[in-house]
Formats: C-alpha cells, structure tokens, sequence
C-alpha cells in the first residue's frame, strides 16, 4: 500500500501523523497497520474517552472480560488489564516505526486515572504502574497538566519514563510544562539515567479554544466580536509554538541538549472541527511546523488524505498575527485567563465521567460473566 501524498506532504513538512483512537477491533483487524503504511500514522493516543467508546461498541473484549470474572479481579484491575493490553498490542505493531525513527515515533500513550489529576503523589504512583505494567519503551504516559500534574511530570521524567503532558490549554501553563520537562531530565541526568531514552509531548489543545471562545463571541454580539470566530484556537497554538522555540532556544535547554536530551516536542490535540462552518481541515493546515504532532480522530485523517492543503510552515510566519488576535479578542472583552480555567476543569471532569462509563461497563460485563459461569455450572 502506498502512502497517502497529502498525508506524506505532512510528514515531510516536520509534522507526525498520530492517530487520536485506538480498539481491539483496530488491532485485531490490521487496521492500525494499514494506516501506518498508507496514512503516514506513526503513533496513537488514548484516553478514557475512546476507551469507553472502544468497549460499548461490539463483543471485541468479551473474551479477556470473561477470563477476569473469573479470576474475580475487581472492576478497576479489569479496566487497567484492558486497556494495558491495548496499549501493549499497539506499541508491538508500532516497534518497527520507533526503531526506525530512532524513538522519535511509533509512540503509543496511555493515561493516568484522571480522578487522580489534582493528587500529585497519586499520579506519580499511577505513572509508575503504567510504566511498568505496559513494559514497552515506545509507551508515554499521559499526565494532566493541571497545578497538580506539574510536580507528577517532573517526577515522572526523573524516574526515566517518557511522559504525554495532556490537557494543555493556556500559554503561561505551557510554558510550567516545559519547565517540568526541563527539571525532569535535571533529575534524569543525576539519576544516570541515559536522556536520549526518555521523549515527551505537550499536548496542546486545540479545537475546543474555538468552541469555548465562539460562544463568548456570540454573547458579546457585536460585529468586532463575531469578526474573531474561529481565530483564536490557530491563534493561541501558534502562539505556544513560539513559546517552544524560545524555551528550547535557552542556555539551560542547550546543557540539557549536550547531555543528549531530546527536545519535548509540541503536539496539537483536539484537531476535528467541532463547526460545520469551518474547513474540516483547519486545524491540520494552519499548524504545520517542523517537530511537531498532529493526533488526529480518524475522520480527520481521511479528510486530510482526501483534501488536505500542505504548506511548507503556516505556523512560524503569523506569529504577529497570532499576537494582534489575542488581543483583538480581549478588547472585545473576552477572558482569556477565564477561558483557560473552564477549559481545563470541564477536560478533567470529562475525563473522569469517561473513566467512570468505562468502570461501569466493565463492572456489568463481568457481573454478566460471572452470573453466566454461575448458571452454566448449575
């Protein structure tokens, strides 16, 4: 199968192609393949959310579901034994793109229990048992970027484990996030660890600055206000990639980057467009930048195959423009740091009622089992 020249253009321009989903039916299928050989995917995220989507669809993980209830393993162990197994299988498939991209890619994350994403002790405890429960060096651990979750990061890349910092919305936490990176890799380096080893991504989010911003605008109601739709989540991203470079352009990363350190790479999530109003594609195309991430739901993946547009960097040349739409939009009086906060608490409370979909299904799939085994053996 021969890639996709659309999705091959973005790959040549600096930007790996993840994959925002993963399923038993994904790996069983050979699908995960397929979009590697022929979508340029070299990676995969997760979180709760597609986790509890991928188990409510079809009967792919009745047979591991079965095999726990009868163990009777509790509801929590079920869910961890799961989704580790997915996560295990998907970094197996994707082995080959990490050994040839030198660790850059072939990176598969999972996250942490986000009911622990304002517990910094608990999250560095969950970072470890993933690490060593999943036990593939192409894993990265999804740690919120929450007050909390800085700390965790820290901690997390001390210890030599290669981190996802999720949940990223603001500039001023992004740059808290690099600085963890940063103190990480301190703590990696007088621990003997070797730095080349341990990778990182900052996961910036991007379409639902738009959707929270959008319906301000449409609030304030005034035509300077509803001129500013759908520019400030370009905006802000690219905003924060300026904020990358500068970071990774100090003296303190250069003594990091002599040590072998590996620069903690930008990554755009939330990349489907929420408005039909919008290009499908938007938030693919105006954030092409060399090291960067783009971890797309696979309708986006499609539609960028099928009508994606690659410049060579539509990120690096608007920085001012960028700049002069942030502040358009405070002038017409939105609160960016407001904004921000909401943003951050409804992703971890979306998360956490996630998690806990994904808990009660596995609770009633075992319950199932478990009354079958009891009934069969009458």
């Amino acid at each position: 199968m021969s890639a996709n020249e659309n999705l091959a253009g973005l790959s040549a321009a600096g930007v790996s192609v993840w994959i925002d989903d993963i399923s038993r039916h994904r790996l069983e299928s050979g699908n995960l393949k397929e979009l590697i050989a022929g979508s340029s995917v070299t990676g995969v995220t997760s979180n709760p959310t597609i986790f509890a989507t991928a188990i409510s669809k079809g009967d792919g993980y009745d047979e591991q579901i079965a095999d726990l209830a009868v163990r009777r393993v509790s509801v929590e162990e079920a869910a961890r034994a799961i989704t580790t197994y997915d996560i295990r299988w998907a970094a197996d498939v994707l082995a080959p793109v990490f050994e040839h991209t030198g660790g850059q890619d072939g990176r598969v994350s999972i996250e942490v229990d986000p009911r622990l994403a304002h517990d910094t002790k608990a999250t560095i405890a969950e970072a470890k048992y993933l690490w060593w429960a999943v036990d593939r060096p192409n894993t990265m651990i999804k740690i919120p970027a929450t007050e909390a979750g800085l700390p965790a990061i820290t901690a997390a890349i001390s210890a030599g484990i290669s981190v996802n910092v999720t949940l990223i919305f603001s500039l001023e936490r992004y740059r808290g996030v690099m600085d963890a990176y940063m103190a990480g890799l301190e703590g990696a380096k007088a621990a003997g660890h070797d730095l080349s080893k341990i990778r990182s991504v900052a996961s910036f989010f991007v379409s639902r600055v738009d959707s929270e911003i959008d319906k301000r605008l449409d609030a304030i109601g005034t035509d300077e206000a509803k001129a500013l739709k759908g520019r400030a989540a370009v905006a802000n991203a690219r905003l924060a990639y300026q904020e990358y470079e500068n970071a990774f352009a100090s003296p303190r990363w250069e003594a990091l980057a002599a040590a072998g350190a590996v620069p903690q790479r930008p990554l755009w999530a939330s990349t489907s467009v929420k408005n039909p109003d919008y290009r499908d594609v938007l938030y693919v195309e105006d954030l092409i930048a060399p090291g960067t991430v783009n971890t797309m739901p696979e309708g986006t993946i499609h539609d960028f195959a099928d009508h994606g547009e690659v410049e060579a960097d539509t990120v690096r040349p608007f920085y001012a423009d960028a700049a002069a739409v942030m502040l358009e939009l405070e002038r017409v009086g939105v609160d960016y740091a407001d904004v921000v906060k909401v943003l951050e608490d409804e992703g971890v409370e979306k998360f956490i009622v996630s998690w806990n979909q994904l808990l009660e299904q596995i609770g009633s799939k075992l319950e199932t089992s478990t009354s079958f085994e009891n009934g069969a053996q009458k």
